[in-house]
């Protein structure tokens, strides 16, 4: 779509009252300095092999290796804990501050930067979990814990020590914790990932902003076709082309807002403001 601009569709969506989603991927983090997770701070060396992320971020890596997954998810958590919430964090923490029950974020990044930024947990559905939290990997129960407090950040080679190791057991059947997020040979469920909040979500959006994500995963593609089909908007922001853009072009429905995240997210804030204010 190359007839309108972002901020005249975004003026008659805020006039209309229309339910705003926003959907962020690895793209947005990039920006606080968080290593995407294919990128090179992704792979692990266990004795003379270099593993993918889609071999270590897996229940069956788990469940053979344990101490191994877990050094490794703590290494990334210490890069997540240094990261800091940038400007497009904060525009969004500021759209759902204004918009309240007409905004929803969904985000598939595990870390917390948007929680941090103001987001609140009730309109955040944090679709592959948060590396801040962990459940009972055995599942006996399905209750959702923080990360124990005073778990110390991993370097790479390091070995849990056994005051780490009682930190990760479960309280209630003495087996592992695991980190709370979603694994590549899982499936995305509403207990814990938020699958059919996320959809009903989608249906009920007039208009969608995809946020530096390819769509790689299923659950997103899911909400950006039904946005489409039910005749809502979509502003797809990326510094690169991509899927989401593609389709954002392909559909008289659709812009791509080639632009990094936190200068296109403030720049949509500072419309939504302008249009509130003369409302």
């Amino acid at each position: 779509m190359n007839t309108i601009s972002a901020n005249q569709l975004l003026t008659e969506v805020i006039r209309g009252n229309g339910r705003i989603t926003v959907l962020t991927g690895a793209g947005i983090s990039a920006e606080s300095g968080i290593p995407t997770f294919r990128g090179p701070e992704g792979f692990w060396t266990i004795g003379s092999k270099d593993y993918h992320p889609q071999e270590m971020a897996t229940f069956a890596m788990f469940c053979r290796q344990p101490e191994t997954v877990w050094v490794w998810y703590l290494y990334r958590m210490g890069l997540c804990k240094k990261a800091r919430p940038n400007a497009g964090h904060q525009a969004l923490a500021s759209m759902e501050s204004h918009l309240k029950n007409r905004f929803t974020l969904i985000t598939q990044n595990v870390d917390n930067l948007h929680i941090r930024a103001g987001n609140s947990p009730s309109r955040t559905l944090q679709i592959h979990g948060n590396i801040f939290q962990t459940r009972c990997a055995s599942a006996c129960t399905d209750e959702i814990f923080s990360l124990p407090e005073g778990l110390p950040p991993m370097a790479k080679g390091s070995v849990l020590t056994d005051a780490a190791r009682r930190q990760l057991t479960c309280a209630k059947c003495n087996g592992w914790l695991r980190p709370h997020v979603l694994w590549f040979d899982e499936t995305y469920n509403e207990r814990h990932y938020h699958f059919n909040s996320a959809l009903e979500t989608a249906k009920r959006t007039r208009l969608l902003i995809t946020v530096g994500t390819a769509g790689a995963t299923t659950l997103p593609n899911h909400i950006v076709n039904l946005v489409l089909r039910n005749g809502g908007l979509m502003f797809d922001i990326n510094v690169a082309d991509n899927p989401f853009a593609g389709l954002a072009m392909r559909s008289d429905q659709g812009i791509f807002i080639q632009r990094p995240s936190s200068e296109a997210l403030v720049a949509l804030w500072r419309t939504i403001v302008s249009v509130e204010s003369n409302l």
